[in-house]
């Protein structure tokens, strides 16, 4: 076996000289080595700063840093999670190359005994596409519930200059009585939709003294009366809306004059409703889109009151409480694969990423924070939706837990060899054991992500179908 000098092996570019943690797919064994003693005087450089500190095989390095975020990334970057877990692996392997051969770099006199024959097992430098996942828990469903309400007992009037016109707000608090000749507010329940009913633009939401309360589209609710010479978004937001139902003759801006009347009067000729060319606060209903219902809270012949219905979006979508250790794993646009109770998969995106939320404990209301003082074991959790764009692949669930698996990053046409087959150096960086025609040689390598107990190589003389070693 050919012997190299620690000088000559390049330190590991890129590679953090501080502690790494691993969290995740892909763990590799500590103990890979046969019974193989471990030398700490042949590699104090690496050995000796090593310790396995959790039974999730996390592994740390005495006095590192954390990889440091690219500048104006905004995002911190996560630890080489999959690299940690290998140290350990890399670690007994270098010892176990100790034990054999001596150390790398070390004196070249004889040890006195024979040299082995070549390493216990060999792999071959792949080239390949390596992705880092983690799975983790979700929820399949329809997102959350918001509620539709009674308007208020009295609505705006006029034209509105006690509102401000271009408010935004949530589109579901909102659910307004349409009788007209009364306030907002008035009126007896006549009939609501079933749970599960999908409600789209001008269909019903509910009756009020049997008139219809149609549903809009838009960003917030109808907060006034709307008549000619009213001017703001809300006039164009009705205009856009009517335009979309199929009434023409009017401009849609954001100008209510006579021609947006007669529109409004052939709509509410539609809705058998009396024909007044003004519109109330309480005469629709504005969601963004088409939605279902999801609980039905008035009942027909009840006052309206408080809390009509509660709906949501029409799709179904799985939602994850990420722990925060991993919300460097997922931004808008990530890729995942959910699985399904039945074991089917579909392929997800993150589309919305919420606020952190932060773990409860007694330290809040004074506690001291030990053991005994009832502090909490609640942790910070993300919320994270994903949307599925094969809704025909989710089959008949409606509810479900499932697995997700993210998909944090991919590296496409890469060199890889297994984990184990790298050899910690004394000098630093690392190195694999090439099987040559004339025995085997250590060639320094450096490493690039980490991902199924595989790592992304590169180096003088590492191509594809190159030989290395590898411990059984």
């Amino acid at each position: 076996m050919t012997g190299r000098d620690e000088t000559e092996a390049p330190p590991l570019s890129g590679e953090p000289s501080g502690a790494l943690e691993r969290h995740g797919s892909g763990e590799v064994s500590a103990n890979r080595t046969g019974g193989a003693a471990l030398d700490t005087t042949a590699a104090p450089d690496t050995a000796s700063e090593l310790e396995t500190v959790s039974a999730e095989n996390r592994v740390s390095v005495a006095g590192a840093d954390e990889e440091e975020p690219p500048a104006g990334s905004g995002r911190r970057r996560r630890p080489l999670r999959t690299s940690l877990i290998a140290l350990a692996a890399i670690t007994v392997t270098a010892a176990a190359g100790v034990a054999a051969t001596g150390t790398i770099g070390g004196d070249s006199g004889d040890s006195g005994g024979s040299a082995p024959a070549g390493p216990p097992a060999t792999a071959k430098v792949e080239r390949t596409t390596l992705t880092d996942t983690e799975s983790v828990d979700g929820n399949l469903g329809y997102g959350d519930a918001t509620t539709v309400q009674a308007p208020a007992a009295a609505a705006g009037t006029g034209d509105g200059q006690s509102a401000q016109s271009g408010q935004s707000g949530q589109s579901s608090q909102s659910g307004q009585e349409g009788a007209s000749g009364g306030s907002a507010g008035d009126g007896i329940v006549t009939w609501v939709p079933e749970e599960g009913t999908v409600v789209e633009r001008g269909e019903t939401v509910y009756r009020v003294d049997q008139q219809r309360v149609p549903l809009l589209y838009g960003s917030f609710p109808l907060y006034r009366t709307l008549q000619s010479g009213s001017e703001g978004d809300d006039v164009e937001m009705l205009e856009k809306n009517l335009r979309a139902l199929g009434y023409k003759g009017f401009t849609v801006d954001e100008t209510y004059n006579s021609a947006t009347a007669e529109a409004v009067k052939d709509w509410q000729d539609d809705l058998n409703r009396e024909e007044t060319g003004t519109v109330r606060a309480g005469d629709a209903v504005v969601a963004p889109d088409a939605r279902r219902v999801a609980d039905v809270k008035a009942s027909p012949g009840a006052a309206l009151s408080g809390d009509v219905l509660s709906w949501t979006g029409t799709e179904r979508i799985v939602s994850v409480d990420l722990d925060v250790q991993f919300e460097d794993l997922v931004e808008k646009g990530t890729k995942a694969t959910v699985q399904l109770p039945d074991d089917n998969t579909v392929e997800a995106e993150v589309t919305d990423i919420g606020t952190p939320s932060t773990g409860q404990s007694d330290d809040s209301a004074g506690g001291s924070g030990d053991a005994g003082s009832g502090e909490s074991d609640d942790k910070a959790t993300l919320p994270v939706e994903l949307t599925v764009k094969d809704q025909k692949g989710l089959g008949r669930y409606q509810a479900a837990a499932v697995e997700v698996t993210l998909k944090a990053e991919s590296r496409k046409d890469v060199l890889v060899v297994p984990v184990a087959a790298l050899v910690a150096q004394r000098g630093g960086g690392y190195a694999v054991e090439v099987v040559t025609a004339d025995g085997t040689e250590y060639r320094p390598v450096e490493l690039g992500m980490f991902a199924d107990s595989r790592v992304e190589v590169s180096g003088k003389g590492i191509k594809e179908g190159t030989v290395v070693g590898v411990p059984k």
